[in-house]
């Protein structure tokens, strides 16, 4: 007895406490000014838990009146269901009451059954106690175990619908609202597991109510202080797919307490056969749980369900919207990109195949781009087809589910084949440019009407929005690859006219000194270069002078510059400098120093020196001078490595961008230094191995040709 008195005493002090803090946060938060429809639900909730509280302590208390106190409690904890249940729905959600769907109502006012049940009902159908005294236990009746499954139900929703809020809440939402949801859950959660071990044992242990009264403690405590310290006036939009998730935990949570009923149930028909057929029943309904889980046609049916009951509108736009713009821009390539429009529009709409068909101007018609579980027998539609004129003139979805003048054409038979439900016309700029067939809905039952239609119609511009960018890089990769054509062509053709030029020399050469036996030698020689350096061209035409590209090998540059400077007849060209070996490919490398030195020439009309020098500091160069007409600052600076882009009348403007590219390949670059009238001089910088140790051969070597 003494005990138990001990225990009292606690009780009393925590449930007073609990009771005593409940009663002053509510009355305190009806008289703030800015009390709103959620304060009076979130009072009307404290209150029935502090009255609870309020009529256990006491039946504790004063055992003879026990039937009586108890009675006054299961009042109270009637209110519980519909209390917080109304608190989770409301509380920080955008719209308040008015957000609350017609399905949730319904179950809100099935709620009103508990005051009923508890009001009409006789205290003895709920419990019954031969010795509450000693042992401070109620054992259920078969209205009370009903009862309070009942609850538990209402209370894991309620528990449900505040963790959807938390977890749709931002980062500054979430700040303000986290400890009132933290309180209030905890609330719940204690009093789920006080009720589950009621259900556990079909008793209610009385012992357990300072648990009971500690969580409505915390709960006021915390719920004071975010509301103090932090604020309200938080509006949450909940997630649909986090509500779907819920609801899916939901059922998990039914068939867990309806296990364990089928377990009560199966004690009435002995031992031996309950755990056998609680076993078996477990593993069956199991398999059939994972079934409808993973059951694209069950989750439509329940997302459908819930949208339709439990929201305003049937689809979360700004998260569809989202989902689907995602699927386009992580398409890599454009046949995942068309794939991703189809998948994109069957989950959304639920459809178990679908078709995307483009436009073929050369065919005048529609040809198949895409598929998704469908293996059709046409991929082909002529524009001329009655469907497809049908769509051009109304630019609008297509049902052919409400009859369509597609009797004996060929898209009608593709429809009967292929249970095709919708088509979806890709319009650009009034042309349609495609059309997609979804087909085979997953919910035969799912009605669909103009919100369905809008989506389609709002995926369809982002569709053929991508579509059209999809074409448009097709286009820019087929300029690109011309253009690198038209680039090489002019390398091409740049090079040919410097190897004209030569030959043009020799020609001009040859009126003179065509009987001199050296100059026939000489003639011969320099043929047969130009005639190799033809045949290299014609093999490398398709090469641009990249890295990757390069033929390199140890060159001497002054060899190089010596030899490229002879081909350069009827000029007077002075090469200086020291032996410099670098890794080069030669062939290239001679275009470039052939190129300097024909403008060079061309630059001082033939008639002035040119001065070519070879040599190497922390690069090797190889350096030509004229005094020619010089180079503009202008040009310098905007055009003069601009391809097309030339002072000289014959000029193709080609040279130096080809030189540039050449030498950049190699690792390199080219620095330019000129005025007008006075000349430029052209360096070409370029990594070498080592210089030479040849000294002084070449120095002050002038080339007359």
């Amino acid at each position: 007895m003494i005990h138990y008195v001990h225990i009292d005493g606690i009780q009393t002090t925590l449930s007073s406490a609990a009771i005593l803090l409940a009663v002053v946060f509510s009355v305190y938060s009806l008289c703030r000014r800015d009390r709103s429809a959620i304060t009076f639900i979130l009072f009307a909730a404290l209150s029935c838990t502090a009255a609870l509280e309020s009529f256990d302590l006491l039946a504790i208390l004063y055992p003879e009146r026990l039937l009586f106190w108890k009675k006054l409690a299961l009042v109270a904890e009637s209110c519980l269901p519909l209390a917080w249940l109304l608190f989770s729905l409301t509380y920080a959600r955008q719209g308040e009451l008015r957000s609350i769907s017609l399905l949730q109502r319904i179950f809100l006012s099935l709620s009103l059954l508990f005051v009923v049940t508890a009001l009409t009902f006789p205290i003895q159908s709920f419990y019954y106690s031969p010795d509450f005294n000693q042992e401070r236990m109620l054992f259920l009746g078969d209205t009370g175990y009903v009862f309070y499954i009942a609850t538990l139900v209402y209370l894991i929703v309620a528990l449900i619908n505040l963790e959807m809020t938390l977890a749709n809440a931002s980062h500054a939402s979430r700040w303000k609202i986290k400890f009132e949801i933290l309180g209030t859950g905890f609330l719940l959660s204690l009093l789920i597991f006080y009720y589950s071990q009621g259900l556990l044992y079909r008793t209610i242990n009385m012992n357990l109510v300072p648990v009971r009264s500690v969580a409505l403690l915390v709960a006021v405590v915390l719920t004071a202080y975010s509301q103090l310290r932090r604020g309200d006036g938080v509006k949450i939009y909940v997630s649909r797919n986090l509500f779907y998730k819920s609801v899916v935990m939901f059922a998990i949570g039914l068939y867990l307490i309806g296990l364990g009923l089928i377990g009560e149930g199966m004690k009435y028909f002995g031992e031996s056969f309950q755990r056998s057929m609680v076993m078996a029943i477990a593993f069956v309904a199991g398999i059939g749980l994972l079934v409808g889980l993973l059951s694209e046609t069950v989750k439509r049916k329940v997302k459908v369900f819930l949208y339709k009951n439990f929201y305003q509108n049937k689809y979360d736009y700004r998260n569809q919207w989202l989902q689907f713009t995602d699927r386009l821009s992580s398409s890599k390539t454009g046949g995942e990109l068309l794939t991703s429009i189809l998948s994109g529009y069957c989950e959304t709409f639920g459809m178990g195949c679908g078709a995307l068909f483009l436009n073929d101007n050369d065919r005048d018609g529609y040809y198949l781009a895409a598929r998704l579980e469908i293996e059709p027998a046409t991929t082909f539609f002529n524009r001329n087809d009655s469907v497809i004129e049908y769509m051009i003139e109304r630019k609008w979805v297509v049902n052919v589910c409400e009859g369509i003048p597609a009797t004996g054409t060929k898209m009608g038979e593709f429809f009967r084949i292929n249970a095709v439900s919708f088509v979806i016309p890709l319009f650009l700029n009034d042309v349609m440019d495609g059309f997609i067939m979804l087909g085979k809905p997953l919910n035969r039952d799912e009605t669909y009407n103009f919100e369905d239609y809008d989506l389609m119609k709002t995926f369809a511009r982002q569709a053929s929005s991508a579509i059209l960018n999809l074409h448009l890089s097709d286009q820019l990769a087929q300029a690109r690859e011309m253009e690198a054509i038209g680039r090489v062509s002019s390398f091409v053709i740049h090079d040919l006219k410097n190897l004209v030029y030569t030959v043009s020399l020799i020609v001009d050469n040859a009126r003179d000194y065509i009987a001199e036996p050296e100059f026939q030698q000489d003639m011969l020689e320099s043929l047969s270069n130009t005639v190799a350096k033809m045949k290299t061209l014609i093999s490398r035409l398709k090469t641009l002078p990249e890295k990757n590209a390069l033929q390199k090998e140890s060159a001497d540059l002054l060899q190089l510059v010596t030899d490229t400077a002879a081909l350069v007849k009827g000029a007077e060209i002075r090469v200086t400098g020291s032996p410099v070996i670098a890794e080069v490919d030669q062939d290239e490398l001679q275009k470039v120093a052939l190129n300097l030195l024909l403008n060079a020439v061309d630059a001082t009309g033939g008639e002035g020196p040119v001065t070519v020098e070879v040599g190497g500091g922390d690069q090797a160069f190889i350096r030509v001078r004229d005094e020619g007409c010089g180079i503009s600052d202008d040009f310098l600076r905007r055009h003069l490595f601009t391809p097309f882009k030339t002072t000289k009348k014959k000029g193709m403007g080609i040279g130096l961008y080809q030189c540039k590219q050449i030498v950049e390949a190699h690792g390199g670059k080219i620095e330019v230094l000129s005025e007008v009238g006075k000349g430029a001089v052209f360096t070409v910088w370029v990594p070498f191995i080592q210089p030479s140790n040849i000294a002084g051969e070449g120095n002050g070597k002038t080339i007359n040709s």
